[in-house]
């Protein structure tokens, strides 16, 4: 994720703790809905995996804020 501002990455997931919470998130929801679709498990609500979907959009959302933010100071 965000593989173009990867110096920025490194550095807030180093000295921000939000950021690096909020990245973390992102990437374990990611590792789950990919585990939920090929894994081939039909006992997953599908209603679930878009939940899921939702709320990694908007962690996405949310560190990229923070990416430009630092990025302008």
């Amino acid at each position: 994720m965000f593989h173009e501002y990867r110096d920025i990455v490194t550095k807030l997931k180093q000295e921000d703790k939000h950021f690096k919470k909020v990245f973390e998130e992102h990437n374990d929801i990611h590792d789950q809905i990919e585990k939920y679709e090929t894994g081939g498990n039909s006992h997953i609500d599908p209603l679930e995996i878009e939940r899921l979907k939702k709320l990694k959009l908007k962690l996405k959302d949310e560190a990229y804020a923070m990416i430009i933010d630092h990025k302008n100071k």
